[in-house]
């Protein structure tokens, strides 16, 4: 595993970010982990957190890229963070991008759209924080594939968020990410996942975080839930 990995890793328990014990998701199961990216609340928080989604942009896109997409509201700041990092360590310019839940309708930037306005010919990342079902990917799609002149003209390459739960999706074996990479056609990447989480503070950590009690709850969940 890469040393940025573990050290993010480290990083979203430090923050409170990620946490074990029992919590019922949105969907109604119990797990034994939750992940809130809206705990990330400092600036020195926020700088880390786009160097370490730069570096995983960068291991799963390349250079080749022109536009961070955030979706609104935790895109967002992760869009922000992302571009400014990504200048620094790879001394190339992304513009960012975001949309609006509710449109603007007056003013030199009224519209749907944040920021930089995305146009034919731009390659797009879409940056989110975790998805467990893909619904967002819904919503994006179709506001990104509207600001195209001709059909095509602007390149999804694809979507990263920052941990992959490797559960399945709703109504599906597989997980959201392979979902999405499926119905879309672009690739799907995370900067690390919940197998990378147990190895690095289970299977080679002091198992402080994950107890060998949590460990067997994990265990549990992923016979239940976890993708095919």
């Amino acid at each position: 595993m890469e040393q940025y990995k573990k050290e993010f890793i480290d990083f979203m328990v430090a923050s409170q970010v990620l946490k074990f014990g029992s919590f019922t998701l949105k969907s109604g199961r119990q797990s034994p982990f939750f992940m809130n990216a809206g705990a990330y609340i400092t600036g020195a928080q926020l700088k880390k957190l786009g160097e370490y989604y730069a570096k995983a942009v960068h291991d799963n896109f390349g250079d080749d890229i022109d536009v961070f997409f955030g979706p609104a509201y935790k895109g967002i700041p992760l869009a922000v963070t992302t571009a400014i990092a990504y200048s620094e360590l790879y001394g190339k310019e992304v513009k960012y991008c975001c949309d609006r839940k509710e449109e603007k309708d007056h003013g030199a930037d009224k519209g749907a759209i944040l920021g930089y306005k995305i146009q034919d010919g731009d390659k797009v990342v879409i940056i989110e924080d975790v998805t467990t079902s893909g619904k967002s990917i819904e919503e994006v799609y179709p506001k990104i594939k509207a600001l195209e002149t001709t059909e095509g003209g602007i390149k999804i390459l694809g979507e990263i968020v920052s941990l992959d739960r490797q559960e399945r999706a709703p109504d599906s074996e597989k997980s959201a990410l392979q979902v999405i990479a499926q119905n879309y056609g672009f690739k799907t990447a995370a900067i690390v996942s919940m197998a990378d989480v147990m190895e690095a503070l289970y299977t080679n950590g002091d198992k402080s975080v994950i107890t060998d009690e949590i460990k067997t709850k994990l265990d549990e969940y992923y016979a239940q839930w976890g993708a095919k």
